[in-house]
């Protein structure tokens, strides 16, 4: 840890070290070359948090490649601290304490061999703003802060089994025979040491073998399973947060502890228990109450046909009169199947068989094999909703076979639940959708409110649970639940509320819900640029921002509250809200206000920079956001939650930035040949010379003018990293593509040529030298568009489809779900099945118009690409070898869909800039281009 000066204030998110060399290089007249080395050590901002009582603020400070740290750092004062290797950081309610991850260095994981490497766990460090002190714990699992931010929490990982003993003896020729038989653990029972961490006065208590622990919310007490298989002790353990003190409050000698959790009125412990001699796989559960002021147990009520396991999870409601867990409707062991033992063995059919590998796939499954198993282990883990209502000891299942799924809040009387099962066979070929109903929690009766609901459109049910609102073919709707009545919101309304720029071959979705006014009295609603106040008594509403957002082109967003995933944002009736606009014409950034119950919007800041809302305090006004430009790093800015112009800067990463020469971002406007306008972004090069013409790249996907302002991703990647491109003497164009159902490969090309031959009538583009790289869909758009123009001089495609009548009923390896879908209704935008427009497939497939591409190709997947089968890189290979044309295939040995290790990263950004440096500026050819690599086999690390 390093403690830093105001001298150093706005500098401390890099180390001292490097603080003090950027601080001297930038004083130097002359600026660096942009290299793979320096954007190796480029460092990010990621992970910001800030303190609950709004006055601390903690990040990671990453580099592309190598060690993290942490930067702490006082918003109410000059003081800061580095906290060397830290990530991921929590800070203690007070803002007092700042907990760490502190993971391995890199350069012991990568001299550590493969086995070794396993072994190696990460730590934790904890710092006292206060003092400055740090202390650090070593192989740590997890750590968490209570609530109120007294105690610490530090749960470490299983010791690492040692057999060198056994080896010792049987070295020496020692009988185990007669050798006590040990009894075997199996890992889901095994626990781990636990220390808690009483913050004031820096004193700890142990607690070995923990396998569970919960704090309450209000800071009273700790609960902890303790199961010592071994010594047949089973301890349920509560400690009083107040004095400290730690008691086992219920002990089994053969009773395995699972789940535990506290009542947030301080009365109940919670827990699950089974019997210990069981296999946890199908070990039988049951739930008790553990009243902590009298120490009486009692169990949990059942009902037939409903058990526990060990996935059984324990939540209590806030106010403490229910308490929600799941069930299941069997639990049994696993199956095993009889292997070989004896002669009679070999040949019995049944045994034999029993050893086959096959999986049969069925015309009726409800999802396709490797769907089914990619799911297995999640359908393992599923349990059903129930809810046990602790005043009357009533317990309601809530969720069930037919209706698996329960979106639990803090609403009293009903939950949303929802299923997929009806629809799972249709995934294959029409995307995801469900039934959504309403459910009583006192009975458990179910309302359907919708039926072949798009899943990405759920409805939100208000924090009173007296209304329901959903988006449904253009218009936003509101249930009554007491009356099981319908409300068209926006009937008659002048806007539309469905998305203006969807161009998919499916139902246009809507901008979503903002958050509801309190006592359910209202809700705010999004069309593509206003925000509208509904009124749920008088099924009324008016436009919040006064129709400023679609008249300037903003689209307003509510922004900068706090978020609780347990429970939906509610605001006062005359409360005034922070709001984010996005200025579609200029693609700038601002941040607004509005009153509820007004209509209007009060300009806060605004102007030709990106922000972003990273997090808000839970107790406190204050928000911390970042602001950026293509040539300004996104630094982050600490602000009330009413006054973000008012914001104070907290970090210059920035000063990495001005080591380099930058270059800038502008907006460029053209129209395609259908007259349609379209918005794309220029970044020209370093040291640009009016009128001289430069080598372009292009790179795209779909929308990318809203990245005028972002400041360019400092790593290597798949992506081409502009920063290195236009020092290098490059222009980067970043058009806007806009598709049409059906022709998704002839309208990109078309929105592509007219941009780039925009940029060549501005001046700044050679027409001889047009690069163009994209990725996944957008390295398709590449392969496409060299079979259709000859205007580019070098394509780099990156994981691309180029044959969509094979890539049809492909399968996306990650999900095991076909890719059918993605053509009949999603991105890929045919339409319509391979069976009733095979032509489509055909004219959109780049494989069929090999023969006329001129222009050289460098093709690059993963053998393990997780999204889009590989095979489809080998298709568009062989088709170009076949027809003669410029190819080269790089094949990334056991890589995704975008590639994660290191050395793939940094090798393909090296011979990506190597191609388009000899097609693009007549660079001399690596070795690779000129002839290839032949396969060659290296010596394996002892």
């Amino acid at each position: 840890m390093k403690s830093l000066s105001i001298t150093y204030l706005l500098l401390a998110a890099v180390s001292i070290v490097s603080v003090s060399a950027y601080a001297a290089k930038d004083s130097q007249s002359h600026l660096k070359t942009m290299t793979t080395n320096e954007i190796m050590k480029f460092e990010s901002l990621k992970q910001p948090v800030v303190s609950t009582q709004g006055n601390v603020l903690a990040v990671e400070v990453a580099p592309d490649r190598g060690d993290s740290h942490g930067l702490v750092k006082s918003l109410t004062s000059s003081q800061a601290f580095i906290v060397d290797g830290g990530s991921k950081p929590q800070i203690s309610h007070d803002g007092r304490f700042v907990a760490f991850v502190i993971d391995t260095p890199l350069l012991e994981k990568e001299v550590a061999l493969s086995k070794e490497r396993e072994k190696l766990k990460s730590g934790m460090t904890l710092l006292d703003t206060q003092t400055g002190k740090e202390q650090h714990f070593e192989r740590v699992k997890e750590f968490s802060f209570n609530q109120s931010g007294t105690h610490l929490a530090v749960w470490f990982e299983p010791e690492e089994a040692d057999n060198s003993d056994d080896k010792d003896k049987a070295a020496v020729g020692q009988s185990t025979e007669n050798k006590e038989k040990k009894t075997k653990v199996d890992k889901f029972d095994k626990g781990s040491d636990f220390t808690l961490v009483a913050l004031k006065t820096g004193a700890s208590q142990k607690v070995a073998n923990v396998n569970r622990f919960y704090f309450d919310k209000v800071g009273h007490h700790l609960v902890l399973a303790s199961n010592d298989t071994k010594a047949k002790k089973h301890q349920l353990v509560l400690v009083s947060l107040e004095s400290n003190t730690k008691e086992v409050v219920r002990q089994f000698n053969n009773q395995q502890i699972g789940e535990v959790s506290l009542s947030e009125d301080g009365k109940y412990i919670a827990f699950t228990h089974g019997d210990s001699k069981q296999a946890p796989y199908g070990r039988d559960y049951h739930l008790s109450l553990l009243d902590i002021a009298t120490g009486d147990v009692k169990p949990a009520p059942v009902s037939k046909g409903w058990k526990l396991n060990r996935y059984t999870q324990l939540r209590f409601s806030e106010d403490s009169k229910r308490l929600f867990f799941g069930r299941v409707p069997q639990v049994s062991q696993q199956v095993e199947l009889k292997k070989i033992a004896t002669q009679d063995d070999l040949f019995d059919q049944e045994v034999v068989t029993g050893q086959r590998g096959l999986r049969i796939w069925h015309g009726e499954d409800a999802r396709i094999k490797p769907n089914e198993i990619k799911q297995y282990k999640k359908e393992q883990k599923r349990t059903y909703l129930a809810v046990l209502h602790l005043k009357g000891n009533n317990l309601v299942q809530l969720a069930d076979t037919v209706v698996p799924d329960v979106d639990l809040q803090e609403q009293s009387r009903f939950v949303i639940g929802s299923s997929d099962i009806p629809y799972r066979k249709m995934i294959t070929w029409a995307g995801f959708y469900r039934d959504y109903y309403l459910i009583d929690l006192n009975t458990g009766y179910k309302t359907s409110i919708l039926v072949q609901q798009p899943s990405s459109q759920a409805p939100s049910l208000s924090p009173n649970g007296r209304f329901a609102a959903y988006y449904q073919q253009g218009d936003v709707y509101l249930y009554q639940v007491s009356q099981a009545r319908r409300h068209n919101l926006t009937k008659g309304l002048t806007v539309s509320f469905a998305d203006e720029d969807h161009d998919y071959p499916s139902n246009a979705p809507g901008y979503g819900f903002g958050p509801w006014l309190e006592n359910d009295g209202g809700l705010l609603i999004y069309d593509k640029y206003d925000i509208w106040q509904m009124n749920t008594a008088s099924l009324e509403g008016f436009k919040l921002t006064a129709g400023k957002g679609r008249k300037q082109g903003t689209q307003y967003r509510v922004t900068g509250l706090v978020k609780d995933e347990n429970k939906p944002a509610v605001l006062a009736s005359n409360q005034a809200v922070l709001l984010h606009g996005y200025n579609e014409r200029t693609k700038g950034d601002g941040y607004y206000q509005a009153k509820l119950g007004t209509s209007g919007v009060i300009t806060l800041m605004e102007g030709d920079y990106k922000l972003k809302t990273l997090v808000r305090s839970e107790d406190a006004q204050t928000i911390v956001f970042s602001k950026e430009r293509y040539d300004l790093f996104p630094d982050l800015y600490s602000a009330d939650y009413s006054a973000p112009q008012k914001a104070e800067r907290q970090t210059d990463l920035d000063v990495q930035k001005r080591q380099f020469n930058w270059g800038e971002s502008e907006l460029v406007h053209w129209t395609n040949g259908d007259g349609q306008p379209l918005d794309g972004v220029l970044i020209k090069p370093t040291n640009y010379v009016e009128g001289k013409r430069y080598p372009v790249l292009v790179y795209f996907y779909r929308f990318m003018s809203d990245r005028l302002n972002a400041f360019p991703s400092m790593k290597l990647n798949h992506r081409p990293n502009f920063a290195w491109y236009a020092d290098n003497g490059y222009a980067i164009f970043l058009p806007d593509i806009r598709f049409e159902v059906g022709y998704p490969g002839a309208t990109s090309v078309q929105a592509l040529t007219s941009g780039v031959q925009k940029i060549i009538e501005m001046g700044v583009a050679d027409p001889d030298a047009i690069g163009i790289q994209g990725h996944s869909w957008g390295g398709y758009q590449t392969a496409f568009a060299v079979t259709q123009t000859h205007i580019f001089k070098a394509a780099v495609t990156g994981a691309p489809v180029s044959n969509m009548t094979s890539a049809y009923s492909g399968i996306r390896h990650g999900s095991g779900l076909a890719r059918q879908f993605q053509y009949e209704t999603g991105q890929s935008r045919i339409g319509e099945s391979l069976f009733r427009a095979p032509q489509k497939y055909i004219e959109n497939s780049p494989i069929f118009y090999a023969e006329r591409i001129k222009t050289p190709m460098m093709i690059m997947f993963g053998d393990k690409d997780d999204a889009v089968p590989w095979e489809q890189g080998i298709e568009l290979y062989l088709a170009m070898r076949r027809a003669g044309k410029d190819v080269v295939f790089l094949q990334y040995e056991d890589e995704p869909h975008h590639l994660k290790k290191y050395p793939n990263k940094l090798d393909y950004s090296i011979r990506m800039m190597e191609y388009f440096g000899h097609y693009l500026k007549g660079e001399p050819a690596p070795s690779w281009l000129t002839q290839g690599e032949a396969y060659t086999e290296y010596k394996k690390a002892d």
